[in-house]
């Protein structure tokens, strides 16, 4: 077991680098082109083949509950930035998919919000940055196998 004392220190140490930058790059976003949940929704819809994921994906990278991501997904087929239909291969599933207009609104976000997050990591230098990643990785909870 480790000094429980430095382990609270570290512990507050993160958490307060996290809210700090958090705070510095949540300028990015703007509820009248893209929230961060949107962004957050979008980043894992483009990241899928022919920028479509399955909603419980989705869901499984979202910081929020499920029915929150159930709400903020219908608010944005409304919007006009995602597209939900039923699931071929999972007939309790749901696929989204980015539209035109969603993978252009986070397009240009992304490019924004990347610029933003690489300056105020540019800190650290490349063996620091893929030491926190290491680090961070190893203090996140594995994800259960998907049973597909």
């Amino acid at each position: 077991m480790s000094d429980r004392r430095l382990a609270i220190d570290a512990w507050e140490s993160l958490f307060r680098a996290q809210h700090e930058i958090f705070g510095d790059i949540n300028d990015d976003f703007d509820a009248g082109t893209l929230s961060q949940a949107e962004y957050d929704v979008l980043l894992t819809v483009t990241r899928g083949d022919g920028m479509t994921a399955r909603l419980r994906d989705v869901t499984a990278n979202m910081l929020i509950s499920q029915p929150s991501v159930s709400r903020l997904v219908d608010r944005m087929v409304a919007r006009g930035l995602i597209s939900k239909c039923p699931d071929p291969d999972d007939g309790r599933g749901a696929l989204v998919r980015a539209t035109e207009d969603g993978a252009a609104a986070f397009r240009r976000i992304a490019s924004l919000h990347g610029r933003a997050i690489a300056e105020r990591m540019s800190v650290l230098d490349d063996a620091e940055l893929a030491q926190l990643r290491e680090l961070t990785a190893k203090l996140r909870k594995p994800k259960p196998a998907d049973d597909c």
